[in-house]
């Protein structure tokens, strides 16, 4: 094993030895090279004042060459805070921004002790991260049984990961919290397990309450308090976007010190918060009361990127700090905001004004981009094909009762046309 990953890994040994049982062998082996090219670079740039030869990039005129006709198009732009490579850990002024951004969304986050936020290539390159580091073949990932499919490629295909599901809502139609303790119980004799909680929930567009919330955490430490180490990860892909009762923060702050065997890991970022999509601009956050092992994940996840990205694009970050810091962010935020809450308030006075009859039921929403359907007569894949073959229409089927509707991409107006189209494709569907 290089030297650099054994310091590292002596390290969690000694500061949070729990931590350093979570790690999967690639996440043992991995660091990030303190003698290649990178770092005699970072040494460069702040020595060489005659001639700086090392990173592979071309200069002209003492700035990033660049094409005359890209740059016009991002004039208000300086070429060395788009055209340069950014650090791999990311550019330091958007971490920093993206940190304090944490703090404003998560007042409960005041007194936790987590490390700087560590810009990704969008979530799913946050979750592949977390995926490298602590899972292993045969290890459990508990999910709900309403996820995301990326979850089985990242952690299952790609890691060789058991995927463990348990339903979402219980009977109540509330957080199935002790669907959940029974799932991570289970993995006692493993003695290990990543926890993947998703809110807002895609595909339902669900966030728990308050009292559910507390049932969850009461869950994980009863886990790690049976001998079970937790890597305990908040999705907040769609953070922010809560429009009616439910809590307001990201789980992570009541994760962050809750044991010594629960480590809280935060995968976020601007894509979906701040609707910018193509930037591709994400970040992970570790919590720990330890500076010294905060500093060793950071180097380990520094190792992964290195070893897949080498470093995130350099011009979305920049786009993403000049609007966190720009006068008008919060005002233009929270006009996005009440277009997204006028949309789902409008699907939910539709699918409880009566007019659909027992066509369908469907699953409670409280957030986020999305809401399902579950069909009770029909194949959601038959409807879904209708839908989109005779009408123009596209939905997504889900197993054989779900259908996914985004209405974060239906303007307001056009929502009771596309809910009575659906009503009515399940109904020729059914007649058939």
């Amino acid at each position: 094993m290089n030297p650099l990953a054994q310091q590292l890994n002596e390290t969690l040994q000694k500061e949070s030895p729990d931590v350093y049982a979570m790690l999967s062998n690639l996440g043992k082996a991995i660091y990030f090279p303190k003698e290649g090219i990178l770092s005699q670079s970072a040494e460069a740039k702040t020595k060489a004042s005659k001639f700086n030869a090392t990173i592979g990039i071309a200069t002209e005129g003492g700035k990033p060459m660049h094409l005359k006709l890209i740059q016009d198009t991002l004039s208000a732009y300086n070429p060395k805070d788009i055209y340069e490579y950014a650090p791999p850990a990311g550019k330091p002024e958007l971490r920093s921004a993206w940190r304090a951004k944490m703090f404003k969304d998560n007042p409960s986050l005041e007194g936790v002790s987590f490390g700087n936020p560590i810009v990704t290539n969008a979530l799913t390159h946050g979750l592949s991260i977390v995926a490298d580091l602590f899972a292993d073949e045969g290890d459990a990932v508990v999910i709900p049984n309403k996820n995301w499919e990326n979850y089985e490629l990242t952690f299952g295909v790609r890691r060789g990961a058991e995927i463990v599901e348990y339903p979402l809502y219980n009977e109540s139609m509330q957080f199935n919290s002790a669907g959940l303790r029974e799932a991570l119980l289970a993995q006692q004799g493993k003695g290990k397990a990543i926890v993947l909680l998703n809110f807002p929930n895609n595909p339902t567009g669900y966030t728990p309450g308050v009292r559910e919330c507390d049932e969850i955490i009461a869950a994980i430490r009863e886990a790690a308090e049976a001998g079970i180490h937790v890597v305990a990860v908040t999705d907040d892909a769609y953070f922010g976007l809560f429009f009616e009762d439910s809590v307001q923060e990201s789980m992570f702050s009541k994760l962050a010190a809750l044991h010594p065997r629960v480590l809280a890991v935060k995968v976020d970022g601007a894509t979906k918060e701040e609707y910018v999509w193509g930037f591709r601009v994400g970040f992970i956050t570790y919590a720990s009361e330890s500076q010294a092992t905060l500093a060793a994940l950071e180097q380990k996840t520094l190792g992964i990127i290195r070893s897949t990205i080498s470093s995130g694009p350099h011009p979305s970050q920049t786009f993403v700090l000049h609007a966190l810091q720009s006068p008008d962010f919060e005002a233009q935020k929270a006009e996005k905001f009440d277009i997204m809450k006028g949309r789902a308030n409008r699907v939910k006075s539709l699918l409880d004004s009566g007019r659909y009859g027992d066509t369908w039921e469907y699953y409670p929403f409280n957030s986020g981009y999305f809401m399902c359907l579950k069909l009770t007569k029909v194949s959601a894949e038959d409807v879904r094909q209708h839908l989109l073959n005779d009408y123009g229409i596209g939905t997504i089927a889900l197993g054989e009762t779900d259908l996914r509707v985004a209405f974060s991409c239906i303007e307001e107006e056009y929502l009771e046309e596309l809910f009575d189209t659906i009503h009515k494709a399940v109904t020729e569907v059914s007649a058939r």
